[in-house]
């Protein structure tokens, strides 16, 4: 059947009242052919204007957990729904992941692609996730969480490099796939790098943590304003900011975690598989060695249920003064992070992460950076709630300036009583 007798047999059915929301309209069109996209399952039910669809992404390229696609063909003024339903593919073998990782309480969309908002909260019906919204557009993106694909990290740190005296836009590496991983530099002023502190930041080593990503922009934010602390902070640090580091996977739609043969975040090893984990562990390699690894952050999303926090290291496992340091950082960054307006969910009370968590628990980069670090060097996994009405982009960017804050008042705690180092 042709698409204008299609039309006409709706148009006839609308007339003899088959259903309410029929309607003689140009069909719903779902589109996944451009960065960071993943969908499958796709069915589209023209009389209720609705989409139903689950997560897609290869199993063996982390969970698939993350959705990401564009909706065409909606008319002015029209409700859309969206059927989530969880990945049915099977991890390393085993049973599929729990549904709830792929459904956020409200969905993200947006008009342009570019400014992303929240959907109002899902109904989870059996196994479904229904999302309703009308968004008064012909066009609409919709989306786990706020997308941020490598083509915006690159002009995001493009754009800064611009506008900033401050700031060298440059790469780390090029992935397997031969995709530049960009990354930010910043410093400023006359001081000699030995003189400096050495300050890493990075996000996105489980592709699917889009909202690491916005936390790790809003740092770089807050290093590159006019704040006079972060003026401060550029004169005494030489600051790396990564968005992304595992950039094949963000931009084609994969989960990332658990990836074969590990994810990123469990590649810190002495041969590591990921280009992007080799280059950032020889920088980081190069500031122990100079004595001047002091603050390693490593970004990330958690469970849905959970809020924000900071993985660490069980006491045993490293010695002071890094315990010392590690913990007066915690509570810096809690100080600030919790008084963000409206409030973003935060746990006082850190998670510890070791030998029971993961096998592979030494090759976890806050773990390695710990163990192979310099004395005083504070090394911490900041997970940030990505189920929560305050996880927009919005949201993030003010964790990520809050964090940078903390960074700086930590460091500049740290030229007034410089800690005591025993050899290790």
């Amino acid at each position: 059947m042709n698409h204008r007798a299609f039309v006409a047999l709706l148009a006839v059915a609308c007339l003899s009242g088959a259903s309410h929301r029929c309607r003689a309209d140009e069909p719903l069109v779902v589109v996944a052919d451009f960065e960071g996209a993943s969908v499958r399952d796709v069915e589209i039910d023209e009389r209720e204007r609705s989409v139903s669809f689950a997560p897609g992404g290869d199993p063996e390229r982390g969970w698939p957990c993350w959705w990401y696609f564009r909706i065409d063909g909606i008319e002015v003024d029209e409700e859309i729904t969206l059927r989530l339903r969880g990945s049915s593919a099977a991890i390393a073998k085993q049973k599929p992941l729990a549904a709830s990782w792929a459904m956020p309480a409200q969905a993200t969309y947006s008009i342009d692609g570019e400014s992303w908002q929240h959907t109002a909260p899902g109904e989870r019906q059996g196994e479904w996730m229904i999302y309703t919204l009308k968004p008064n557009a012909a066009s609409l993106y919709v989306a786990w969480g706020p997308p941020y694909t490598p083509k915006t990290a690159e002009k995001f740190v493009r754009d800064v490099g611009e506008r900033s005296s401050h700031a060298t836009a440059t790469v780390l590496c090029r992935s397997r796939a031969g995709r530049p991983v960009p990354m930010l530099h910043v410093r400023e002023g006359q001081r000699e790098s030995k003189d400096r502190f050495g300050v890493w930041v990075q996000a996105r080593q489980h592709a699917w943590e889009s909202g690491s990503s916005w936390v790790a922009q809003g740092f770089a934010e807050w290093i590159t304003g006019d704040d006079q602390n972060a003026a401060w902070l550029r004169q005494h640090a030489d600051i790396y900011v990564i968005p992304i580091m595992d950039v094949d996977n963000t931009a084609t739609g994969n989960g990332g975690k658990n990836a074969l043969p590990h994810d990123h975040n469990r590649d810190w090893s002495p041969k590591p598989h990921w280009n992007e984990t080799r280059a950032a562990q020889r920088m980081v390699t190069d500031l122990i060695a100079e004595d001047r690894m002091d603050v390693f952050l490593d970004l990330h999303n958690p469970a849905p249920g959970d809020p924000s926090f900071f993985y660490i290291l069980p006491r045993e496992l490293i010695d002071e003064p890094m315990i010392r340091l590690r913990d007066r950082f915690i509570d810096l960054a809690y100080a600030k992070i919790s008084k963000i307006k409206p409030m973003i969910p935060m746990s006082r009370h850190p998670k510890v992460t070791g030998s029971s968590y993961h096998p592979l628990w030494r090759q976890i980069s806050a773990n390695w950076v710990s163990m192979n670090g310099n004395a005083d060097t504070v090394s911490l996994c900041l997970e940030t709630i990505w189920n929560s009405p305050k996880s927009t982009t919005t949201g993030y960017r003010a964790v990520g300036a809050s964090l940078a804050a903390a960074v700086q008042e930590y460091l500049a705690e740290r030229t007034v009583s410089p800690p005591k180092l025993p050899q290790r």
